[in-house]
């Protein structure tokens, strides 16, 4: 209902039929229908113009929202590039500290390498000139031998003058010391040849590629090369068990295993420990190298940091923190992995596991 007809019934309930109403009134009646309308017009107006408005600033705050989350996404975006940077830059610090480690054990084993040919010289005609020595020493007491058996056809002045050169050569030492430091030089040599085999086994410096080998034999050679930093320290047991020869890079699991012993020399402090050296199948696929000592152990808290680059719990000077790293990235090269286990007082237990074949 229109508010004119509205307005004209509220009139006539007032004063009855139009023609009873007052002069003027449907003049009224007519300008507030017009008035009113115009009214309407302009409230329609201004509620299509509100409506308008509104829309265009729901759009704008959608605009704006969108623009907001673009940006915040952009924002997302640089932060996860600048974490991946700031990784990619730890990484190459890593691979470049460990690639100088590697570098350096390189050099040590092309030096060694040398320093044994250098030594197999000398020492090949040493002991051949002890055998030569040992044969002659033989004869000469068999000589001497011969000729106290005839002193007593001399005259009693020409035995004395030989029983004195006796006493003054010791001759009595002589014939039973001769022979046995003899023997001692030649097993001293033995044992400098046993340890130049070790330094060539532990160096591997032509073994570059990936090769069969013998981890016992690794493992040997290195407790050799570690020995003076061990046997003060503590008792080493073998608890070695049937092993198959693993395809790997021999001079590399060396160095692992050289890490390894070092460290467990050194968390034994006190009284004399024990490292314990124990292998073993797992399966058919995979063995295990295990080094455990009886020393101080490893806190829980730095358990999970003793393979980050750089760390370590030793004074300046005396560690680098990139042993069990270089450690880690080689185990890992191999496609193995690390376990360890550890209580603080009562001694730590690395365990290195390896695939007994690379896969291509």
């Amino acid at each position: 209902m229109s508010y004119h007809k509205l307005l004209e019934r509220q009139l006539q309930r007032f004063f009855g039929e139009p023609e009873k109403w007052p002069a003027g009134m449907e003049s009224f009646l007519k300008a507030v229908s017009e008035a009113y309308l115009a009214a309407d017009e302009d409230r329609q107006l201004i509620e299509r113009s509100l409506e308008l408005t509104s829309r265009e600033l729901t759009s704008r705050n959608d605009q704006l929202r969108e623009e907001l989350a673009g940006r915040e996404r952009i924002e997302e975006a640089l932060l996860a590039e600048k974490a991946e940077q700031a990784a990619l830059i730890r990484k190459l610090e890593d691979t470049h500290s460990q690639l100088l480690q590697s570098e350096k054990m390189a050099s040590i084993g092309q030096l060694t390498a040398g320093l044994v040919h250098e030594i197999n010289n000398p020492i090949g005609f040493v002991s051949s000139n002890l055998g030569t020595l040992r044969h002659y020493v033989a004869g000469l007491l068999k000589l001497i031998g011969a000729y106290e058996a005839e002193e007593v056809g001399l005259g009693e002045e020409a035995r004395n003058r030989l029983e004195a050169r006796k006493e003054e050569a010791e001759l009595g030492v002589l014939r039973e010391d001769a022979l046995e430091v003899v023997s001692e030089s030649t097993e001293g040599l033995r044992r400098v040849r046993q340890i130049i085999r070790d330094l060539t086994e532990f160096s591997h410096v032509s073994d570059a590629q990936w090769q069969w080998a013998d981890l016992h034999k690794g493992l040997d050679s290195t407790l050799t090369i570690v020995n003076n930093e061990v046997k003060y320290v503590a008792e080493v047991v073998r608890e070695y068990g049937a092993l198959p020869e693993v395809e790997c890079l021999p001079s590399q699991l060396n160095q692992v295993f050289l890490n390894m012993l070092v460290n467990a020399a050194q968390a034994i402090k006190g009284k004399r420990g024990t490292i314990t050296v124990r292998t073993g199948t797992s399966g058919t696929e995979q063995v295990f190298v295990e080094i455990e000592d009886t020393g101080e152990g490893i806190a829980p808290e730095i358990l999970t940091r003793i393979f980050d680059p750089f760390f370590t719990t030793k004074p300046v000077g005396k560690g680098t923190g990139l042993g069990l790293a270089l450690s880690y990235s080689i185990v890992a090269r191999h496609r193995g992995r690390i376990d360890v286990r550890s209580q603080p007082g009562a001694g730590t237990t690395f365990r290195i596991v390896l695939p007994v074949k690379q896969n291509p």
